[in-house]
């Protein structure tokens, strides 16, 4: 008896699913650390600019100008991740372009008055990203692959910061919390659900058992620690959601440990994050 398979068409040119899946991953993942390298830039070059600008008794710059400055800082960090990845100068000097190119772009409109200043920067932001993307496109080849294998670094330190950078991210990310700790809304309890809902369903994680039960648990009680705390109101309030902070980073943790839903080096960046925030929120409750 013959057996009879069927294969799933595929367009020539284009191909089939899980395979144009696979290719896409490295493409991600290199298009995810150098948006990583863009923020930690950002983080360490922009504090580190405005006290020297300070201690220089210089003028606060321009918002035009500081969208060049911000561009600057990113460009910087990823820049230097690049070239540690071997990347090519072109590669570079394009990824750079591609940081600028937004700036330039709405640079005119707000300098007439079309825009003020927080759309200029809030559009810089969202361009940054397509335009990043369509610079790695350009370049398929490169980005499939790192074109340089560093070796793992010997020193103890070197080689915690190159485990632990989602942890170090997280620090940076919340340095400004540490320095001035501040109250957060109830309504920022809901997005920590959303987060591990909307990874797990681009990953596709739900055929996992127990999986999308869990989540949906978790979006359950943490909505409703959200609502009560908005109800609350006042100190009670705000003890929730530092509570439903530093609940969360426990629970990050897990997911850490067991390696479900979401990537371990999200979980370890959110837990670290989580903790922060909730520990300044208490911080908060108790100074003000």
């Amino acid at each position: 008896m013959t057996e009879l398979t069927s294969a799933a068409p595929t367009i020539p040119g284009h191909p089939a699913g899980p395979a144009r899946h696979l290719r896409s991953r490295p493409l991600l993942r290199h298009l995810l650390e150098m948006t990583l390298a863009m923020v930690a830039g950002m983080l360490l070059l922009g504090p580190a600019r405005a006290a020297l600008g300070t201690a220089l008794g210089l003028p606060p710059a321009s918002p035009g100008v500081g969208a060049l400055l911000m561009a600057t800082d990113m460009s910087a960090g990823m820049a230097f991740w690049m070239a540690y990845r071997g990347h090519s100068a072109a590669a570079i000097g394009e990824l750079v372009s591609a940081m600028y190119a937004p700036v330039v772009l709405l640079f005119v409109p707000y300098q007439i008055g079309l825009l003020d200043e927080h759309t200029l920067l809030a559009g810089v932001h969202l361009l940054m990203v397509p335009a990043m993307a369509a610079a790695v496109l350009r370049r398929r080849a490169e980005y499939a692959r790192h074109p340089v294998t560093r070796p793992a670094p010997r020193h103890p330190l070197a080689r915690m910061l190159a485990h632990r950078w989602p942890a170090g991210l997280a620090l940076l990310m919340t340095a400004d919390n540490l320095t001035s700790p501040a109250l957060l809304g109830a309504y920022t309890l809901l997005v920590l659900p959303a987060g591990y809902l909307a990874i797990g369903t681009v990953r596709r994680q739900w055929r996992g058992r127990g999986n999308l039960r869990t989540q949906l648990v978790g979006l359950v009680v943490w909505s409703a620690l959200a609502l009560v705390a908005a109800l609350s109101g006042g100190t009670v309030g705000q003890w929730l959601v530092a509570l439903g902070w530093l609940a969360h980073s426990g629970w990050d943790w897990i997911h850490h440990r067991t390696r479900r839903v979401v990537p371990r080096a999200y979980a370890e960046w959110c837990a670290v994050l989580d903790a922060v925030l909730g520990i300044t929120i208490i911080m908060a409750i108790l100074t003000s």
